[in-house]
């Protein structure tokens, strides 16, 4: 009889040992969805993080490109201007150099 009832008990104590792990390998796969979910969020926030780089990259890129037309323009306008100014003062040279040819060539 007492035979019988330490094999009830030991049958009892292994079951409960046996719910008890399957439990724990319950809780061990929430656990492993939890990760899984926080790796996915994890992986979201840094494509996000590197969308919105990229993008704060490329906007400078575009104002950098665009301060260097600016630049290259403004310096052509000037190259223009001081080229118009040098062809100018060239004719007016010309004009007065041959005025002076007639005016000796007169006396």
């Amino acid at each position: 009889m007492k035979r019988q009832i330490l094999s009830l008990a030991l049958v009892a104590v292994l079951s409960l040992t046996v719910q008890s792990c399957k439990k724990d390998a319950k809780a061990d796969e929430v656990t492993i969805g939890n990760k899984v979910d926080s790796l996915a969020s994890d992986i979201k926030e840094v494509k996000d993080t590197a969308v919105t780089k990229a993008k704060d990259a490329a906007t400078d890129v575009k104002d950098a490109t665009k301060k260097a037309a600016d630049d290259v323009k403004e310096a052509a306008d000037k190259a223009a201007k001081k080229a118009e100014e040098a062809a100018k003062a060239a004719k007016d040279g010309t004009v007065k150099t041959a005025k002076e040819v007639n005016d000796a060539l007169k006396k």
